[in-house]
């Protein structure tokens, strides 16, 4: 019997492998596992589940607000048309989480540049799990692969806990103003749906994988998502036999089986679908906004399972976590013009343009 030779290649495979998994499960700010409150205690050891890509060495240190996503293909949360030699030069920069890119979007290319674009002249926003925090801590310094960014974002938006963060550290000015609210949850299976996945239950059977978003650097998502299969579970008056939401929570989150229970490497909107299409996982929870655009994107890839209501009409059932995200203003040494930006750019997110986009993409006003 001979022993196949492990080349360079190989090896390198393996070293990445493992270094991230160790970054995955390695706590981003120094805390442990979020724990859904009233659930069993999480221990078991999920596993990352990232595509076989080339991960070529970086040029250079990367920065403490990193969006480098070593799961996407393609990544699309960096948009901006960057002019001029300073910030100073460059009109508006936003940071925000992505539940609500598509409904941005549409918003920026159809409303605010061709109403404020003359104005705005160069800008940039990120659609990711919010970085506002790292990066106004850290000299304004955002990193993507070898791209780096300087500039102070004039407007954060983010769920409620990464406003009370921004306020506790006096990087903000004026109230938060609330901006949306979604429809809860769905589940994100295989097209056609082929292990027959019909509720938060069928979640915990043997043989089905899950994939969430990384506890660690997406700890709302996560909390939201889990808490919601915990919390549907538990209000669930008919349960199968034999079951309880704490079974069902132990049976996915607590599972010693490999690969039961799987997470994204850094920003679930993009993690969580490639690892049903293509990955392990036979089902995701995510954000109903998220996974009917999804569907829409590869509509021979995923079907859309309701928790609550229909596809067409979720109506989340008692348990199913509804998001409101919040917008506020960052305080900082803006010039005139980009305070102007940002007064424009808060009144356009608040206009009757922007409650049709929203209600088009399957997200509500709070």
């Amino acid at each position: 019997m001979t022993t196949k030779k492990r080349t360079p290649h190989d090896k390198w495979k393996a070293f990445l492998s493992g270094a991230l998994l160790a970054a995955a499960t390695t706590c981003a700010y120094g805390k442990g596992m979020p724990q859904v409150p009233g659930a069993p205690a999480i221990h078991g050891r999920p596993v990352v589940d990232t595509p076989k890509m080339l991960m070529w060495p970086r040029n250079a240190k990367p920065a403490p607000a990193d969006l480098t996503d070593p799961t996407a293909d393609l990544l699309f949360d960096l948009h901006g048309n960057i002019q001029g030699r300073a910030c100073r030069d460059v009109g508006l920069v936003v940071s925000t989480e992505g539940n609500y890119h598509m409904a941005l979007n549409t918003l920026w290319r159809t409303v605010i540049l061709p109403r404020y674009g003359a104005t705005i002249g160069s800008w940039y926003y990120t659609t990711s799990p919010p970085v506002a925090f790292p990066q106004l801590m850290h000299h304004n310094d955002l990193s993507f692969g070898n791209f780096y960014l300087h500039c102070r974002p004039s407007v954060a938006i983010a769920a409620p806990r990464l406003i009370r963060k921004l306020q506790a550290h006096g990087l903000t000015e004026g109230k938060p103003i609330a901006l949306m609210k979604s429809r809860g949850n769905v589940l994100l299976v295989k097209y056609g749906n082929p292990m027959h996945i019909h509720s938060v239950w069928d979640l915990g059977r043997p043989g089905v994988h899950v994939v969430t978003p990384n506890p660690y650097n997406e700890p709302g998502a996560f909390l939201n998502y889990a808490g919601s299969i915990y919390e549907i579970a538990k209000h669930d008056p008919h349960p199968p036999k034999g079951w309880t939401a704490n079974r069902l929570f132990n049976a996915i989150f607590n599972s010693r089986v490999r690969n039961k229970w799987l997470i994204g490497a850094r920003i679930h909107h993009r993690d969580e679908p490639w690892s049903v299409a293509y990955g392990k996982a036979d089902a995701a929870v995510i954000m109903y906004q998220l996974g009917k655009y999804t569907k829409a994107s590869f509509p021979h890839l995923f079907t859309l399972v309701p928790l609550g209501g229909t596809v067409a009409d979720p109506r989340p059932l008692p348990g199913n976590e509804a998001d409101t995200t919040y917008l506020v203003r960052v305080k900082g040494p803006f010039t005139a013009r980009q305070r102007t930006a940002q007064r424009d750019f808060i009144k356009t997110l608040m206009s009757p343009a922007f409650t049709r986009i929203l209600k088009r993409d399957g997200l509500n006003r709070p």
